[in-house]
Order: C-alpha cells, then sequence, then structure tokens
C-alpha cells in the first residue's frame, strides 16, 4: 500500500498493512507567508515521509482575520500579541460575517494549493472552531470569554454565528484547494479544565456541529480534542472520521477505550509532550503499549502538536515505529 491507500483503508475500517504515521508541528519562524508555510511544510514531508500532512499554519490567522494583531516572533516561540479586538462585551458586535475573504484566509488557502499540488499524500487543513476564534479576540482562552458571555449571552451568539458563517466558507475554499478534509480544533476549550462543560455545550457545540455538518462530505476530517480532562464522551458523536486526543494527558481516555466504544478511527500514541525527554527506543515502547491491541481504526500521531525544536532525528525516528509492531 502506499501511504493513501492506507490511509484510505484505515478511514473505511479495514486493516492496512501497518498503521499511518503522522506528526505536526509550528515552524515558528516560517509561517509568515503562503509560500514559506508551503515550502517548509514540503520539505518536511519529503525528509520524513509520514503518511499524511496536517498544513500546520501560524495559530494566530484565525484572529487576524478579525483584526487582532501579533508581533512575529525572532525565534521559536508563539507570536505576541499587540492587539485584540474584543476588549469588553459590547465588542461581540463588532465580529461580523466576512464576506470577502480575509488576506490571512487567502494566505493559507493558497499554502494548501502549493502543498496539496506537489504531495502525493493526504493533506488535512487547520480550521479552529467558532469559540476557539472568539476566544483569540478576546485575548485567549477561558477569561475573559467566560464572564463576557455572562454579561452578553445573545451578542456572543451572533458573534458565534457570524464566525461560523465565515470559517464554513473558508473551509470549502480550503477544500477546493485540493484539502482531503479539516483537522478542526476547538483548542483547549475541549478542557473542563477551561470551561465546564455546560458551558461548552452552550457555546461550542452547537456551531461545532454546524460547521462540520457544512463540510462532512469531505473524506478525512478529524477532531482534535485538546487538553487533559476532556470527558472525550462529549465529541464521540461529532460527524468526524477520526478523534485526535492525548491519550497520555492527565483525566483522558486511553486509545482502546474510544476504540471499543466507538466506530471512529483513533489517532494519538506518540507522547507528544515528552518526546524531547525520551530515548527513540523508548517513544517506540511507549507507542507500542498505548496502541496495543488495536489493528484497524487507528493512526499513530502526537495527540498535539510536537515541538518546534524537537530534533530531525526523533522525527525520523517516529516515521518508523509502525514498521517495528
Amino acid at each position: 500500500m502506499n501511504s493513501h491507500e492506507r490511509v484510505i483503508a484505515v478511514l473505511n475500517g479495514d486493516t492496512p498493512d501497518r498503521i499511518p504515521v503522522s506528526t505536526w508541528g509550528h515552524d515558528f519562524l516560517r509561517e509568515w507567508s503562503a509560500e514559506d508555510l508551503a515550502d517548509h511544510t514540503i520539505e518536511r514531508q519529503e525528509k520524513f515521509g509520514y503518511d499524511f500532512v496536517k498544513l500546520n499554519p501560524r495559530w494566530t490567522i484565525f484572529a487576524e482575520a478579525w483584526g487582532n494583531r501579533y508581533e512575529p516572533p525572532t525565534e521559536q516561540v508563539f507570536p505576541r500579541l499587540t492587539h485584540k479586538v474584543i476588549n469588553g462585551p459590547e465588542d461581540f458586535d463588532r465580529i461580523e460575517y466576512l464576506e470577502t475573504p480575509a488576506p490571512a484566509f487567502v494566505e493559507y488557502e493558497s499554502a494548501m494549493k502549493q502543498v496539496a499540488d506537489a504531495l502525493d499524500v493526504d493533506v488535512i487543513a487547520t480550521v479552529f472552531s467558532p469559540l476557539a476564534v472568539t476566544g483569540l479576540l478576546c485575548g485567549g482562552l477561558g477569561q475573559p470569554l467566560i464572564s463576557y458571555a455572562d454579561e452578553a449571552p445573545e451578542a456572543l451568539r451572533t458573534c458565534l454565528d457570524n464566525v461560523t458563517r465565515t470559517l464554513i466558507d473558508h473551509s470549502r475554499r480550503l477544500l477546493e484547494a485540493g484539502a482531503a478534509g479539516l483537522f478542526y480544533a476547538p483548542l483547549q476549550w475541549t478542557s473542563t479544565d477551561v470551561c465546564s462543560p455546560e458551558f461548552y455545550a452552550r457555546f461550542g457545540t452547537p456551531w461545532d456541529l454546524e460547521l462540520l455538518n457544512a463540510v462532512q462530505d469531505a473524506p478525512f476530517n478529524m477532531l482534535h480534542v485538546c487538553g487533559n480532562n476532556i470527558q472525550l464522551e462529549r465529541f464521540e458523536g461529532y460527524p468526524v472520521h477520526v478523534l485526535n486526543w492525548d491519550n497520555f494527558g492527565e483525566g483522558n481516555p486511553t486509545l482502546a477505550d474510544v476504540h471499543n466504544r466507538t466506530d471512529k478511527v483513533v489517532s494519538g500514541g506518540l507522547p507528544h509532550r515528552r518526546l524531547h525527554k525520551l530515548s527513540h527506543d523508548e517513544i517506540s515502547e511507549t507507542a507500542r503499549d498505548a496502541c496495543e491491541g488495536l489493528h484497524d481504526r487507528l493512526m499513530l500521531t502526537g495527540g498535539c502538536a510536537v515541538g518546534a525544536m524537537l530534533d530531525d532525528g526523533c522525527r525520523a525516528h517516529m516515521a518508523t515505529i509502525p514498521q517495528q509492531f
């Protein structure tokens, strides 16, 4: 099997010749133009030969689209926020549906086309959830958005409506540009450490489902459930093919737990938070233990992005692990 055939077999519930493997992460210095993002993604894939690619944009593009501003880093660290659009609940009204694609979205769509055209593996497009985007427009995760929601819930719902419509348009353009599907990321809003399940049910789930239903015909949609204590059962009925989470995270289920109780593909097994501390043999052993007994509906990945400073030797080693199973 080639990589595409291997991925399709897993998505169809069949047993592949070996488990598909991929990792993803930032290069904070090469994410600031379509060309740089495409070039470093293609270079990395040609070097390591993963079975699919998650095109990893700078995480600020979704908030940039509505006017947040960030200072590009000069080293491998996250950009610094210099201006946010929502400074109080009265600012929810400033977030409108974007009929004209924002420059940051046009840039990412261009990178997607370049990467999809250049590679012979499936490429999935990162799209943040409406709640995650709105949180960034307020400055981050949790507060102050949670307090703003208490003060102006209807204004927040209208804001989420406008963000969702815009993200649906963007997602469809990404699919037209060659994406096989979405890597849908609500960020750590899915962790009960950040917000309560009740808050997420009110201001997360309805807009998640609206967006994911709009792209459900794509063949390869993955939901990333981020953080610790995620109560993954809340998301297992989402209309996606693959569930990705940190199976090593505190309070989180194992891969086997979710594999046994759902018909979804499970994605994880690589200890992304500890890769820089482990030998290659220890990484392999950890992955084998996490995946023990699973032969179908499984992709070997991190439970989130791997570190930007992770060395090439480790990245190359992870591509070989399924051959050791």
